[in-house]
């Protein structure tokens, strides 16, 4: 899998990088099918303490699955979305494995 980190209209973070490519990694090793994940870190002025969002953009075969999360940090904001992402590629997974059996 490949894994494309965008910071958007902030500085490159190298903890964070490497934090969201170890949590990726995990996934990786799951669902070996995964072609490419891009991930997007934004700021966003917020008065409810928020304002750090993370949006990845998972490319397998099929349509993509996108999730995003607004938290307090980036830490939270990453687990959010990833937990999102793996809801999605469960299901995902579960409709190949129907898909193979009934063919």
């Amino acid at each position: 899998m490949t894994i494309n980190i965008q910071y958007v209209k902030m500085k490159f973070s190298e903890s964070m990088s490497s934090y969201v490519t170890k949590k990726l990694q995990k996934i990786e090793k799951k669902y070996e099918w995964v072609i490419r994940t891009d991930v997007f870190f934004k700021m966003e002025n917020d008065s409810s303490e928020k304002g750090h969002i993370c949006e990845m953009e998972v490319s397998l075969p099929g349509p993509k699955i996108f999730a995003t999360s607004n938290e307090k940090n980036f830490e939270l904001a990453v687990k959010e979305t990833i937990s999102d992402i793996e809801r999605q590629l469960k299901k995902r997974k579960a409709k190949f494995t129907n898909q193979n059996i009934s063919s």
